[in-house]
C-alpha cells in the first residue's frame, strides 16, 4: 500500500516537457501539452491519412511531445501507454522484446517503421523483434488494436503498428547518461525549402554495460546500436512530389542461453550481431479529390550468433521488396473510396539452410462516407499467395457523434497470418500449413480528443472480441508415431490451436488547471486456447498504467509513471507462473533557455524484482540525467 500512496504524493510533481516540432523559430522545449494537428492523424485505418477521432476503430497515436517527455531510448515505456498492449522481455536494452496486442501472439503484430513493412521473414513466426527499435529519434507511434487485414494484408491479426522517425526542420539532438555505464546520443535535422522540398537526416548512438540477462547469472550482458536515417522529398509541382527514406542499424548484444552439462538459462560469452536496413522511395499524386501514392520498398534483417571462440553458431537473413500503390478518390460529397495492391516477394535463408522465397499478392477496395458526423467505412479485399492460393478478408466500421464531443464506434475485421518461410521450409517446416485466421469485432464510446485540444477531459472504453483459427504452434515429434513428424525428429510446424481474446480497455486523460495532466489506460484480457481450456502464455489479465504531468514552473515540468501487471504463465501448459508488478518511473525537466533543456528520470523507483519473461532479469532502480538542443 505505502507503493501507491507514495505515487498518489509523486502526482504533485509532473508535467510534460516538448520536443522540438516542424518550425521555421526555434520553440521552447517544455510548455503544458504543447500537442499538434498532426498527432491526431492517422494512416493506420485506412493505409492514407484520416483524423484518428473520426475512426470506428480502435486506434492510440503517440507524438512526439509524448515520445520526447518519457526520456531515454527504450521504446516499452511508451508503448505502455497504449491500452491492450504488454511485452515480454529477454533481458535488458536491446535484448528480444515481443510486443503483444489484445492477447495475440507477438508475430501477429504487423510492424511498419517509414512506410516499410520491417519483419523478418528469417525468424521463426515471421515477426518484428521491437528491442532493436529505440525510440531517440521517432516522431510518432501509432497503435491499431484489433484486425484489419482489409488494408493491410498479412500479419495483421493482432493489429497495425506504425512508427515514423522525425523529420523536423532546424537541428534537434540529446545525449543521456545513467546506470549500468548507459550513453545514448542521437541526433536530427533537415533544411526544408516551401518550392523545392525538403532534405533531413538521423544518427543515433546507444551503449550499457548492462545487466545479467539470465536472473541466475552474475556476468553483465552488454549492448551498442548505431543508427543512421535519410529522408528527402523533391516537389514536381503543387500536386505532385518524389521522395525516398533508408535507415540503417548495426547492434551487438551479448546473449545469455542454455549451455551444457544441465542446458539451463545460464551466463554465456556469446554474442549476437544484427544489421537491418529498411528503404522506400516513389511518388504521391494529391490534387485534392484524388491521392495517389505509389512506392517501392525493401527490407532486410541478417543476424548471426557468435560463442565465445568467435565461432558462428547460427546465422540468418531475412529480405522483403514491394511495390504497391494507394489511393484515396473523394468523387462526390461526403463520399470517399479507398484503394489499393501490392505485390510482395520475401526470401530467407539461414546457416543450417539454403532458405526459399515465396510472393504474395493483394489487392483491396473499401467505401466510407464521412456525413453529419457520421464516419464509416466497409471494405474487401483478396490476397494470393504462391504457396497455399487466395485469401479473402472483410472489414467495416462506422463512427457516429451522438452528443457535442461524444463518439459512438465499432468496428469489425477479419485477418490472417500466411506461415512464415521458416515454419514452411526450414529443417521444421511444414509445407502443408494454411493461414492463421481471425474475426475481430469492437465497440465503444469515446469523449473529446486525446490532445486535450478542445475538451479537457478524453475518456473512452471499449469492448473487444477475437477469435483466432488455424494458429501456428511448434510441435514436439519426441517419441510421436504422427505422420506430420516423418523426417522430423525434433519437431515441426502445424495448425493445431484455435484461440479466443476478449476484454474490455479503459483510457483517460484529463487537463486540471494549466499546468497538471493526468492520464490512465487499463486493459482487461481475458484469453484462452480453446483446445485446451488454458491461458495464452504471457499474457496478463489485467495492465494499466497512471501518468501524471506537472509544470509547476514555466521552466520546470514534471512526471511519474506507474504501471501495473497482474500475474500471467510463462508457458502454453500453464505450469510457469509470472509474478504481477508494479514499477514507479519519476522524471523532470528543466528548461535553461528555449534551446537547452537538462532532464533527469529514475526508473523502478521501488527497486522491483520482476519478470516479463521466466528466468530473464529486468533492471532495477536505475537513474539516468541528459540534455537536449533544439535549434
Amino acid at each position: 500500500m505505502s507503493k501507491y500512496l507514495f505515487f498518489g504524493v509523486s502526482l504533485a510533481a509532473l508535467s510534460v516537457p516538448v520536443a522540438a516540432q516542424d518550425r521555421e523559430e526555434p520553440i521552447t522545449l517544455s510548455s503544458e501539452a504543447q500537442e499538434t494537428s498532426e498527432e491526431t492523424i492517422t494512416v493506420t485505418a485506412t493505409g492514407t491519412r484520416g483524423n484518428v477521432s473520426g475512426s470506428g476503430q480502435a486506434i492510440t497515436v503517440l507524438g512526439q511531445a509524448e515520445i520526447a517527455s518519457l526520456q531515454g531510448p527504450d521504446l516499452t515505456r511508451v508503448l505502455e501507454r497504449v491500452p491492450g498492449l504488454t511485452f515480454s522481455r529477454n533481458g535488458g536494452l536491446g535484448s528480444f522484446t515481443g510486443v503483444r496486442v489484445r492477447g495475440a501472439e507477438a508475430e501477429q503484430l504487423l510492424t511498419v517503421i517509414d512506410g516499410v513493412r520491417v519483419a523478418d521473414p528469417a525468424s521463426p513466426g515471421g515477426g518484428f523483434d521491437f528491442g532493436n527499435l529505440l525510440s531517440g529519434n521517432l516522431a510518432k507511434v501509432e497503435v491499431l488494436r484489433g484486425s484489419n487485414s482489409t488494408i493491410w494484408g498479412s500479419d495483421a491479426i493482432g493489429g497495425v503498428l506504425v512508427a515514423s522517425s522525425r523529420a523536423d526542420t532546424g537541428l534537434d539532438g540529446m545525449i543521456e547518461y545513467g546506470a549500468d555505464d548507459s550513453f545514448i546520443a542521437a541526433a536530427s535535422g533537415g533544411i526544408a525549402d516551401a518550392e523545392t522540398g525538403f532534405l533531413g537526416a538521423s544518427a543515433s548512438f546507444a551503449r550499457t554495460d548492462g545487466f545479467s540477462a539470465a536472473e541466475s547469472g552474475t556476468e553483465a550482458d552488454g549492448f551498442e546500436q548505431w543508427s543512421l536515417g535519410g529522408y528527402g522529398r523533391y516537389y514536381l509541382s503543387w500536386a505532385v512530389e518524389l521522395y525516398a527514406r533508408v535507415r540503417h542499424t548495426e547492434g551487438e548484444l551479448e546473449i545469455d542461453g542454455f549451455p551444457a552439462p544441465t542446458f539451463t538459462l545460464a551466463d554465456t560469452d556469446d554474442v549476437q550481431d544484427t544489421r537491418q536496413t529498411f528503404g522506400s522511395a516513389g511518388f504521391v499524386l494529391d490534387n485534392g479529390p484524388l491521392y495517389l501514392q505509389a512506392s517501392y520498398s525493401f527490407a532486410d534483417t541478417a543476424r548471426d550468433n557468435f560463442d565465445e571462440s568467435g565461432v558462428a553458431t547460427f546465422t540468418s537473413d531475412g529480405r522483403s521488396d514491394r511495390v504497391s500503390l494507394r489511393g484515396e478518390w473523394r468523387p462526390i460529397g461526403p463520399i470517399i473510396v479507398n484503394f489499393g495492391a501490392e505485390n510482395e516477394w520475401t526470401s530467407y535463408e539461414t546457416l543450417f539452410d539454403t532458405g526459399n522465397n515465396t510472393r504474395i499478392f493483394g489487392a483491396y477496395t473499401q467505401l466510407g462516407i464521412e456525413w453529419r458526423g457520421i464516419s464509416g467505412h466497409l471494405g474487401a479485399r483478396v490476397d494470393d499467395h504462391a504457396d497455399f492460393g487466395s485469401e479473402v478478408s472483410f472489414g467495416a466500421d462506422l463512427s457516429y457523434e451522438i452528443a457535442p464531443d461524444v463518439r459512438l464506434r465499432g468496428s469489425a475485421g477479419e485477418g490472417f497470418k500466411a506461415p512464415s518461410l521458416f515454419q514452411l521450409y526450414s529443417g521444421f517446416g511444414n509445407i502443408a500449413l494454411t493461414p492463421e485466421q481471425s474475426t475481430n469485432a469492437d465497440l465503444g464510446i469515446a469523449y473529446g480528443g486525446r490532445a486535450l485540444d478542445d475538451t479537457n477531459v478524453y475518456a473512452a472504453v471499449t469492448l473487444f472480441r477475437r477469435d483466432t483459427q488455424d494458429q501456428i504452434a511448434f510441435v514436439s515429434c519426441f517419441g510421436s508415431t504422427d505422420p506430420i513428424c516423418d523426417n522430423r525428429p525434433f519437431g515441426t510446424y502445424d495448425n493445431v490451436a484455435r484461440t479466443r481474446a476478449q476484454g474490455v480497455e479503459a483510457e483517460l486523460r484529463t487537463r486540471i488547471g494549466d499546468t497538471l495532466v493526468l492520464g490512465a489506460a487499463y486493459s482487461l484480457t481475458d484469453t484462452e486456447n480453446r483446445d485446451t481450456g488454458n491461458v495464452l502464455a504471457r499474457r496478463p489479465r489485467h495492465a494499466a498504467t497512471f501518468t501524471g504531468e506537472w509544470q509547476p514552473l514555466a521552466a520546470l515540468s514534471l512526471g511519474a509513471d506507474l504501471r501495473i501487471v497482474s500475474s500471467s504463465f510463462d508457458d502454453a501448459g500453464n505450469f510457469t507462473p509470472l509474478n504481477p508488478y508494479e514499477v514507479l518511473t519519476l522524471r523532470a525537466a528543466y528548461d535553461v533557455t528555449d534551446q537547452v533543456q537538462l532532464y533527469g528520470r529514475i526508473e523502478n523507483v521501488w527497486d522491483e524484482d520482476y519478470q516479463t519473461a521466466a528466468g530473464y532479469a529486468t533492471r532495477g532502480r536505475s537513474v539516468f540525467v541528459g540534455a537536449r538542443l533544439a535549434l
